[in-house]
C-alpha cells in the first residue's frame, strides 16, 4: 500500500475518470464494490459508505497523470485512503451520536434482488455499487461491530474479513503493526464476549410464524417465539415515531407489538424479505416501505429485533423498490 510519490508540486494535468488516455481507468473502477464492502463493514452505512468512494476516487483524480503512474498498486492505494476516510468518520460519528434521537442501528441492506441504492438511474442499480451479504453483514455482527473503538473496527475489519496482514493495515491505521495485532485481538475478545447466535437453520420459519402471529395480535404466540430475554431495539432518528428505549423481555415486547398491529390496522401489511443477508421483515404503510425488521435467532426463540424506522436508512427499500412479497414468492416459485 505504498506509493513512489507523494501529491506534491507535480504540474502534470490530474489524472480525469472520462480521459480515454488513462490506461489504469479499468482497474481502477473495478475496485468500487470491494471499496463499498469496506465501507458499509466499517461505518454501518450505506450512505456513508458510498460518500466515502465518491472521495476515495476525488482524491486519486485529484493527482497529476505522473503521480497516478507512480503509484505502485493503485487498489492498495484506494484501500488505503478510504480506510482512513473511513477511520476520521468514525472518530467523529461517536460525537454525532451523542445527539442522535434514540437509538441507533446499522442501515438495513435488501437482498441484490431487490435492491434500489437511490443514486442510480432510472435503470437500477450498477451491480458494482451492491454490498456482498454474507455473515459479516449481519444486522448482529455490525451491532457488535459499532460496539468496538475506531482503529479496533478498522483493524478486525481490515485483517479478519478482508484479510489484509498487518503491515498493510497498520498503513491505514497509523499504528505499528504490533499494535494493530493488538486491536484486531481486542476485537475479536469483543466478538466472542458478545457474540452473536449463528444463523437458524429454520430461522425463515420462525420470522414466519412471528409475522403470522404479529398480524393475529396473538400475544401468546408472541410469547412463544419470542426468548424470555429477548430485547427489542428501533431507530426513527427523530424522524418516524418508535420507543425511543429498547423493549426488554419477551411478554414485554409482546404486548407492545400486539399494540402496533391494532394501531396499524389495515393501513399497514406485514411482508417477508431478506434483511442484511437473513430472513427478516417489512412493514409497508399505504404502499410505501415504512419499517425494516432484523432478527437474531438462538435455537428456536426471537432474542433480538431490530426495527429501522429512520427513513434516510430506508432509502435503498424505497426508490422504485419492488414488493419484497412477489420477490418472495419469486425466489420460491423458482425452487420448487
Amino acid at each position: 500500500m505504498t506509493t513512489r510519490a507523494e501529491p506534491g508540486n507535480d504540474q502534470s494535468e490530474p489524472g480525469t475518470p472520462g480521459d480515454p488516455g488513462d490506461p489504469g481507468l479499468s482497474a481502477i473502477m473495478s475496485e468500487r464494490r470491494r471499496l463499498t464492502n469496506l465501507g458499509y463493514r466499517l461505518l454501518g452505512s450505506l450512505a456513508d459508505a458510498e460518500d466515502v468512494v465518491q472521495e476515495t476516487y476525488a482524491r486519486w483524480y485529484a493527482l497529476s497523470a505522473r503521480e497516478q503512474r507512480a503509484v505502485e498498486s493503485p487498489g492498495a492505494w484506494l484501500t488505503t485512503v478510504a480506510g482512513r476516510i473511513c477511520l476520521n468518520l468514525l472518530g467523529s460519528a461517536r460525537a454525532r451520536r451523542e445527539t442522535y434521537v434514540g437509538d441507533w442501528i446499522p442501515e438495513p441492506l435488501p437482498e441484490p434482488t431487490e435492491w434500489i441504492t437511490g443514486r442510480s438511474g432510472a435503470g437500477g442499480t450498477d451491480p458494482a455499487d451492491r454490498v456482498t451479504l454474507d455473515e459479516s453483514v449481519t444486522m448482529a455482527f455490525l451491532v457488535v461491530l459499532d460496539a468496538m473503538t475506531p482503529a479496533e473496527r478498522v483493524a478486525f475489519v481490515l485483517h479478519d474479513v478482508f484479510r489484509y496482514p498487518f503491515g498493510e493495515v497498520a498503513e491505514i491505521v497509523g499504528r505499528t503493526p504490533a499494535a494493530c495485532r493488538q486491536l484486531a485481538s481486542s476485537a475479536r475478545r469483543r466478538v466472542r464476549t458478545r457474540s452473536p447466535a449463528g444463523p437458524s437453520a429454520g430461522q425463515a420459519g420462525i420470522v414466519r410464524r412471528f409475522r403470522t402471529a404479529w398480524e393475529a395480535k396473538d400475544i401468546d404466540a408472541l410469547i412463544g417465539l419470542l426468548d424470555p430475554d429477548a430485547i427489542a431495539t428501533a431507530d426513527g432518528g427523530g424522524l418516524a415515531v418508535t420507543h425511543l428505549h429498547p423493549l426488554v423481555g419477551g411478554e414485554r415486547i409482546a404486548r407492545a407489538y400486539a399494540r402496533i398491529a391494532r394501531a396499524a390496522g389495515d393501513r399497514t401489511t406485514f411482508l417477508e424479505c431478506t434483511v442484511n443477508g437473513l430472513p427478516g421483515l417489512v412493514a409497508r404503510q399505504d404502499g410505501t416501505i415504512a419499517t425494516v425488521f432484523a432478527f437474531e435467532i438462538a435455537g428456536e426463540r426471537i432474542r433480538h429485533i431490530w426495527a429501522v424506522r429512520n427513513p434516510e436508512k430506508l432509502r435503498p427499500w424505497r426508490h422504485d423498490a419492488p414488493d419484497p412479497a412477489v420477490t418472495m414468492r419469486q425466489r420460491r416459485a423458482g425452487a420448487s
